[in-house]
Parts: C-alpha cells; sequence; structure tokens
C-alpha cells in the first residue's frame, strides 16, 4: 500500500498499547484497517440505514418476502467455487470466545472445525479482543501454550486440532478504541483485518486458509460488502481472489428470503450457510415486533422441528445444496449436568435427537457449546452420514413457502416463561458486562442472543397486551413485580460476593429500560457496550 502515515494518521486507539499488544497493533496493520474503513465504512453505515427503512415498512404491516428483482439470480443454474480440503467435512462444530484455554481445549475436542468467536460469545472489551487476535496469531505461530495460574495445569496443542474458522462482529457493531479520522471503526472491519493482515499467509503455509464466519447479516447487498472487503484484502496482501473462504450464519429473518442471493454474491469466497436459530428467533420477533399475528409463546416451545424454524432450516439445506455449499445446523446449548447423573443423560439425549433431525433432515454437520457433546454430536454424523457430507441430498422432496417461512409456533405464554425470560436476561447481561460473553446458566451455554430473546419477547408481550396461561394481561407493573422477585431470588441462592460484587443493579436496569421502553432497541450489546469497560 502506498499510503503516507505522516501525512495521513491511519487507526488512533484510545487505550494504551501494552504488553503483548504491539505483536498485532503494528504500524502495518494499523494501516491496513484504516483502509479498510476509508473505503468501505461509508456503505456499511448506508446498508445499516436501509435496514432501518425496510424495518419502518415492517412496523407498517409489510411481511418479508423473496425479491422481485432478484428471481434470476435464484433461477439460474449457478454454483459457488470450490471449497477448500479442510473444509469439506464439517460434521462437527465447536464455538467458543477467543480466551487462551478455550481455544486450545477446543481446537484439541476432536471436533472437525472450531468457531473462535469476537461476536456473541465474546464481551467485547479491548482486553478481550485484542488477546483474542494475540491468541490466534500465537496458534498459527505454534507458540499458544497455556499454564492456568490457580490450579498449575499445562494445556498444548494435539497434533490433529480442528480446523479454525473466526467470526468478527457483525456489521453493526462498533469498535470505539478505534478511530480512523474521528470515526470509530467497524468491530466487523476491525477484527477480520487484524485477523487477516496477520494470519492469512501464516495458515495458507499450515495448509489451511483465512476461513471466517459472517453473522447477523440482513441482505445480499450487506454480502457484497463482505465480498468487496475480502476482494480487497486478498489483493492488498497479494493472495489469489477466492482463498478466502466465508460461512454465512442465515440468524436474521430478511436474511432467509435472500439465502441464494447471498450464496451468490460470495459464491467465489462461500463455504455454506448456518441456522442460526437462537438469533433467528431474537430476529424474527424484533422484525415483526409491530404485528399482532407474529406474537409469540414461550420460548421453551419454538423448537427447530416445527413452524418458522423448521420451514427456515429446510429452505437453507435445499438452497446450499443446489449451489454446491454447506448447509450447517444450529447450536446444542446442553452443557454437562455435574454431579446428577439422570439429568446429564437427559440433556445429551435433547441432544442426539437434536442432531438426528438434522442429519436425518440433510444437514451437513452441526454446533456444539462444551467438548463434552462432541462425541455425542459425532456419534450421531457418523451414523447418519456416512460420507463427509450430504450435498448430493437436495431434498426436492419438499416445498417452502413464503407462509411456512412466517408460521408462528403454536404454544402458551406462561408466568414460569417469562420469569425465565427476566432471570436469564438480567444475568447474563450482568456477566456480559464483567467481561464474559459465554456464560452457563441452568445447564445451558448462553450467548448474547439468548438474552435478546428474553428482552425482546418481553418487550412484544408488553406491545400486544399478551395475556399468559392464567388470564393476566402482561404489563409493565408485573414485569417490575416478577423482576423484583427474580432478583431476590437471585440474592438468596448465589453467594454473597457473587451478588454484592456483581453489576446487577445496572444488568436489571438495562434490561427492564429495554423491555418496558416505547421503542424496541435494534440490539442490547449496543447501548451495553458503552459502559463495558
Amino acid at each position: 500500500m502506498s499510503l503516507d502515515l505522516e501525512t495521513r494518521p491511519a487507526v488512533q486507539l484510545t487505550q494504551p498499547i501494552e504488553g503483548r499488544d504491539a505483536e498485532v497493533l503494528t504500524p502495518e496493520a494499523l494501516e491496513f484497517l484504516a483502509e479498510l474503513h476509508r473505503r468501505f465504512n461509508d456503505r456499511r453505515l448506508e446498508l445499516l440505514a436501509l435496514r432501518e427503512e425496510r424495518q419502518t415498512r415492517f412496523d407498517a404491516g409489510a411481511k418479508p418476502d423473496f425479491l422481485p428483482e432478484t428471481k434470476a439470480i435464484r433461477e439460474g443454474d449457478w454454483k459457488v467455487a470450490p471449497i477448500p480440503a479442510d473444509l469439506l467435512d464439517r460434521r462437527v462444530e465447536i464455538t467458543g470466545p477467543v480466551d487462551r484455554k478455550m481455544i486450545i481445549n477446543a481446537l484439541n475436542s476432536g471436533a472437525r472445525v472450531f468457531m473462535a468467536d469476537f461476536e456473541d460469545a465474546s464481551s467485547p472489551t479491548w482486553r478481550n479482543m485484542i488477546d483474542g487476535q494475540i491468541n490466534l496469531k500465537d496458534r498459527w505461530a505454534n507458540k499458544i501454550g497455556f499454564t492456568d495460574p490457580a490450579t498449575g495445569k499445562s494445556y498444548a496443542l494435539k497434533d490433529k486440532v480442528a480446523t479454525l474458522i473466526v467470526r468478527p462482529r457483525g456489521w453493526h457493531l462498533p469498535e470505539a478504541h478505534a478511530l480512523v479520522d474521528g470515526e470509530e471503526m467497524s468491530g466487523g472491519l476491525f477484527d477480520f483485518g487484524l485477523y487477516f493482515f496477520h494470519n492469512a499467509k501464516t495458515s495458507l503455509a499450515a495448509g489451511s486458509g483465512p476461513y471466517f464466519y459472517l453473522p447477523k447479516m440482513e441482505s445480499h447487498l450487506e454480502a457484497r460488502l463482505w465480498n468487496e472487503v475480502f476482494v480487497f484484502a486478498q489483493e492488498t496482501l497479494g493472495i489469489p481472489n477466492g482463498t478466502i473462504k466465508a460461512t454465512v450464519l442465515i440468524e436474521t429473518l430478511p436474511a432467509a428470503f435472500e439465502m441464494d442471493e447471498i450464496l451468490y454474491e460470495l459464491r467465489d469466497h462461500m463455504a455454506g450457510l448456518n441456522c442460526g436459530r437462537w438469533d433467528y428467533i431474537f430476529s424474527f420477533i424484533k422484525r415483526l415486533k409491530a404485528q399482532p399475528d407474529a406474537l409469540t409463546p414461550d420460548r421453551a416451545v419454538m423448537t427447530m422441528g416445527q413452524a418458522f424454524l423448521q420451514a427456515y432450516s429446510f429452505k437453507l439445506i435445499q438452497t446450499c445444496h443446489r449451489r454446491g455449499a454447506f448447509a450447517m445446523g444450529g447450536m446444542a446449548a446442553q452443557i454437562p449436568v455435574k454431579g446428577d447423573p439422570a439429568a446429564n443423560e437427559a440433556a445429551f439425549a435433547k441432544v442426539r435427537a437434536d442432531k438426528e433431525r438434522e442429519a436425518t433432515n440433510g444437514h451437513d454437520g452441526t454446533w456444539v457449546a462444551h467438548p463434552d457433546l462432541v462425541p455425542v454430536a459425532m456419534e450421531v454424523f457418523d451414523r447418519l452420514m456416512p460420507g463427509p457430507n450430504q450435498l448430493d441430498k437436495l431434498r426436492e422432496d419438499i416445498t417452502v413457502t413464503r407462509e411456512d417461512m412466517l408460521a408462528v409456533h403454536d404454544g402458551e405464554r406462561t408466568e414460569a416463561g417469562l420469569r425465565e425470560n427476566i432471570r436469564v436476561g438480567v444475568q447474563y447481561i450482568e456477566a456480559w458486562l464483567r467481561g464474559r460473553g459465554a456464560v452457563p446458566l441452568y445447564n445451558l451455554m448462553e450467548d448474547a442472543a439468548t438474552a435478546e430473546i428474553s428482552r425482546t419477547q418481553i418487550w412484544q408481550w408488553l406491545y400486544h397486551q399478551g395475556t399468559l396461561s392464567d388470564g393476566r394481561t402482561v404489563t409493565p407493573e408485573l414485569v417490575r413485580q416478577l423482576t423484583d422477585e427474580e432478583m431476590a431470588g437471585l440474592r438468596q441462592t448465589l453467594p454473597p460476593a457473587a451478588f454484592e460484587g456483581g453489576r446487577f443493579a445496572e444488568a436489571q436496569k438495562i434490561f427492564l429500560d429495554m423491555c418496558l421502553s416505547d421503542s424496541l432497541e435494534e440490539f442490547l450489546t449496543l447501548p451495553a457496550y458503552r459502559v463495558l469497560d
């Protein structure tokens, strides 16, 4: 690049460069980040504004639909570019945050792929984001050993490890600690840029490559922007176009109606699509928030085998396999239940049944959140998917209509469901404010998507004056009363130091403010980010 750093500064950091930070925050890397920002940030902001415009139409009663202007792409005969060897068998993928111990354990877990997550499983403190970049750089330099200071136990990579895929933050999230020309950088461009700059060539030299999971997209135009970023990044580093491979999470309702188009925009860089089920529920509620026929029942009854979730998973399989891309299944969030063998087996049985559904339907692999679930999911896919993938399973026997994609689950709204939303939402936000993005709650590994469902569902029930199974209407007074009761219960059950030393008062205020607001906030992580550090 020919940028003159003396006359046009690269990135202004609002945090000091400490310890090993200088290994990733090099002048050359910051110059690369500045170029990404200057070339692509204006378009990113335009696309976020288009989300708001479309939301206005949804609020006025419009329903999502397949785009008439891209009909030729949906009906065309085209396929994505060939997929690298180390991504051809993805039967079990494990996901988690980018702390050092987690990276080692996940790479060693026996899963075929590890998704290192700078997004929903990580709280985006500056320290978490930069340490994650250092850890991943160390992975490709083969020096990611770790000794736990508390136990003295040492961790090191095995000879055979999972293929690494990195998830940067979504288009909506900023990196407030990195400014270019006085503007906050995109968190996604920051995460992508640092990882790609330092690791693209070393990962290729190791027989793998720069692979990414792309979250939260809402349109093929947003996919087009990522493709333009990829083309520029590869050209800048002298890497052949198409070297980057991306898997796109279909976790928003609008994106589910543009899956063909998203594949098409990224066809030179495409590895597959993934059913991001929890965020998809959140998006379904958020995008159709003003429409009374989209009023949802308890989260617990919104399962993948029914209604809009089943329809979109089948649509994803059909779309991907027709184009030669992989169709990845969703997350099993269960974690082992220590000290209770019966409860543990019940949890594992739920995982088994979910993975059997996915493999039978035609998915090419699945996600788990805990290493102990890798063998459970692996057994199912080994049994039901003897080949490396199921690209030949086209599922042309199934027709998925627009109406199917918008069908709401049958079920009740209950006080127990309302209480669970409150309990999980507040506890997750409290942990997030303390820098933790993956939080074990009630035998599930929760990330930001769970808290998003919790607070948007309460908002939706309030907006539509939803009734509970006992006949009561959901009101602000009821939500406040149950929140006070749940917080009193937590005060009794948590260790005093954990409750008093935590950030529960802040978390409760953020949660209630968002649930009781006249308007529905797009993401809880946006206002919460401003009080994070």
